[in-house]
């Protein structure tokens, strides 16, 4: 099943910046297939559902390495069966 999934990850306890952090996690999307765009507060990823939950998974597993020991998550998923729809489609339909 394809999904959009609007993904925010936040580590915590490790002080009032997160930006290191982020740019690791930002670098473990970049190197995956699926397409994904950040924006201010997650990031957007669209793909199969079992390969946007393996990419989390390995976000969380550079996270682990990183010494992290608490992260935050959410996360929201949506699908369509009636018809295929990436991102750019659904910005395109309200402009």
């Amino acid at each position: 099943m394809k999904v959009i999934a609007d993904l925010c990850i936040v580590p915590m306890g490790v002080g009032p910046s997160v930006s290191p952090y982020v740019k690791e996690i930002k670098a473990v999307i970049d190197a995956s297939p699926l397409h994904a765009e950040m924006h201010a507060n997650g990031t957007n990823i669209e793909g199969e559902l079992g390969d946007v939950c393996r990419l989390i998974e390995q976000c969380e597993a550079r996270l682990a390495e990183l010494g992290v020991e608490r992260v935050f998550y959410t996360m929201v998923f949506g699908s369509r069966r009636d018809k295929e729809q990436s991102m750019a489609d659904k910005l395109d339909a309200v402009r």
